[in-house]
């Protein structure tokens, strides 16, 4: 089952890793799918960057140029910057698909509804997408324990954008 947005928060697709030559061009890390994601969209970051061109740096990343950046200076200030955009302007999933903005953050129980936690961060190191889960309640020492369940529907056989069912075997 699919999540929807619990909020029209804005989601981060890329930041800004430096500069680009002396033109105003910067380099930038890409956190969804490509170059491609990043050229549906008209303006980043509640209007403040206009996008003129982006590209592919054959690297897994992008160059972009913004109407607002003219120089090498302006465009090194922009390092460390995120390039948002309102979940709302994102594209409509199929039955299935997710956007990790749409499970960070959600609360997670087991099949009888027990209180496991809330995921905290979606990872994916090849083979597919694994949450992090923080527990729900705190170790003899106060901290947090975390654990990681990867998104297949043996483990999590349900979410809504409410909640995340995560199955026994895999908790904890």
């Amino acid at each position: 089952m699919a999540a929807a947005p619990a909020a029209d928060r804005p989601v981060t697709l890329a930041v800004v890793t430096g500069a680009h030559g002396v033109t105003g061009e910067v380099r930038l890390k890409l956190f969804g799918e490509g170059v491609a994601a990043l050229q549906r969209y008209r303006a980043f970051n509640d209007s403040q960057l206009t996008p003129k061109k982006i590209r592919d740096d054959n690297k897994g990343g992008a160059i972009a140029r913004f109407a607002e950046v003219t120089d090498r200076n302006a465009a090194e200030a922009l390092r460390g910057t995120e390039l948002t955009v309102p979940r709302s302007a994102m594209p409509a999933l199929e039955e299935g698909e997710y956007y990790h903005a749409d499970l960070i953050g959600l609360p997670c129980v087991d099949e009888d509804g027990t209180a496991l936690g809330t995921v905290v961060a979606v990872e994916n190191f090849g083979a597919g997408d694994v949450l992090e889960i923080e527990c729900a309640e705190p170790d003899g020492k106060g901290r947090r324990k975390r654990f990681m369940v990867p998104m297949i529907p043996v483990a999590v056989p349900e979410w809504d954008a409410t909640r995340l069912v995560v199955h026994s075997a895999f908790a904890e």
